[in-house]
């Protein structure tokens, strides 16, 4: 199955993203990553690799991102990582719904998912 990260400045953004996501993700692995660290607002790369390692059970691993370092971060991350991983370029919440959804189909692949959550940049809210 593919897994997804959610990777925010914040880790409690972060985390309520994977708690939104993870209603509509049945047994699909979602990681939250977010802060500096040490309580501050940031991404570290290294956490972002963990994360990639415990989402991932095989298939790869979808990552979602909200700012622009966070995407630097991750692209460091996945350099450093054995664990095939791509980032969706998506809003970080409804991209993380929509691949939630989307890895749940027993055909999911990667490009599958990550192009579902890409398609909630789409998505009129009005």
């Amino acid at each position: 199955m593919v897994g997804l990260v959610v990777v925010s400045h914040s880790h409690t953004a972060a985390q309520g993203i994977t708690e939104i996501a993870a209603e509509m993700a049945g047994e699909t692995n979602i990681e939250p990553v977010g802060g500096d660290g040490d309580g501050g607002i940031g991404t570290v790369p290294d956490d972002i690799e963990a994360g990639l390692a415990a989402a991932d059970d095989g298939d790869g691993v979808v990552v979602l991102v909200d700012l622009g370092s966070a995407v630097m971060n991750a692209d460091v991350a996945i350099d450093l990582s054995d664990v095939e991983a791509v980032i969706a370029d998506a809003p970080v919440l409804e991209g993380a719904v929509n691949a939630a959804v989307a890895a749940t189909s027993p055909d999911a692949t990667l490009s599958s998912v990550r192009d579902q959550a890409e398609a909630a940049r789409d998505v009129d809210k009005l």
